[in-house]
């Protein structure tokens, strides 16, 4: 395992070990430090240390995941409040907001993760930015129809003048989201001015499912680094 991995599921297994208790609704997060979240989880149901646990994957990989180890899943439709949901991000910055979604999973992240009593992120320091939006994609998820239309209407908007905005590409056809929709990744050169007015203006057009920009939903952060974890909370 590398040690990026050892970081990752370092914090992984943190998260399960201090805010998961039995007889919790835990959201399941997505991607490559989540995976370590649900692992533990798993562990830990096996071996009886936690009992009576139900979960919400975030996905459709973190379902298959959440099946071989044997974790039960509900949904959102009949447990709508959760305890906890644990997951990574792909940027956080020094008011616990967060880009994600680079893994695509997005939508599903967000509907989960805002209906949880305590949002718990998981990450390495390499995921520290000073302002949101410049170590990579910041992704929106858009109905594939008239997609070029929306993406036209994404480089023009106010609160994010001056940003690149390509369709993910898987191949040489358009990424396709678990919810059939596609991708639009806007890039910056300089960190978004303000985030809250880019999320409101980019969830307001018509077209837009929804955006990366997870804002005011992080209770706390576990990161780790070369000089151990360390707990951040607002």
């Amino acid at each position: 395992m590398s040690s990026v991995d050892e970081l990752k599921k370092t914090v992984g297994y943190k998260s399960v070990d201090d805010y998961v208790s039995s007889g919790m609704v835990v959201g399941l997060g997505t991607g490559s430090t989540a995976y370590f979240a649900v692992e533990r989880l798993g562990e830990k149901l096996k071996s009886g240390e936690l009992k009576d646990i139900v979960a919400i994957p975030t996905s459709v990989r973190t379902k298959e995941q959440a099946e071989g180890l044997g974790i039960p899943l509900v949904s959102l439709d009949t447990h709508p409040d959760l305890d906890v949901a644990i997951d990574g991000a792909d940027e956080y910055d020094d008011d616990l907001n967060l880009v994600k979604g680079r893994g695509g999973a997005l939508l599903r992240e967000k509907m989960v993760e805002v209906q949880a009593k305590k949002f718990i992120v998981i990450v390495d320091d390499s995921k520290y930015v000073s302002g949101l939006g410049i170590s990579g994609a910041m992704p929106v998820e858009v109905t594939p129809f008239c997609w070029e239309h929306t993406l036209n209407r994404l480089k023009s908007a106010s609160s994010i003048k001056g940003c690149d905005a390509k369709l993910r590409k898987e191949g040489d056809k358009p990424y396709v989201t678990d919810n059939d929709n596609y991708i639009i990744d806007l890039y910056f050169e300089d960190p978004i001015k303000d985030a809250n007015a880019a999320a409101k203006e980019i969830l307001e057009m018509v077209g837009v499912v929804e955006h990366g920009l997870f804002l005011n939903m992080t209770t706390a952060i576990i990161v780790a680094g070369k000089d151990g974890v360390k707990l951040i909370e607002k």
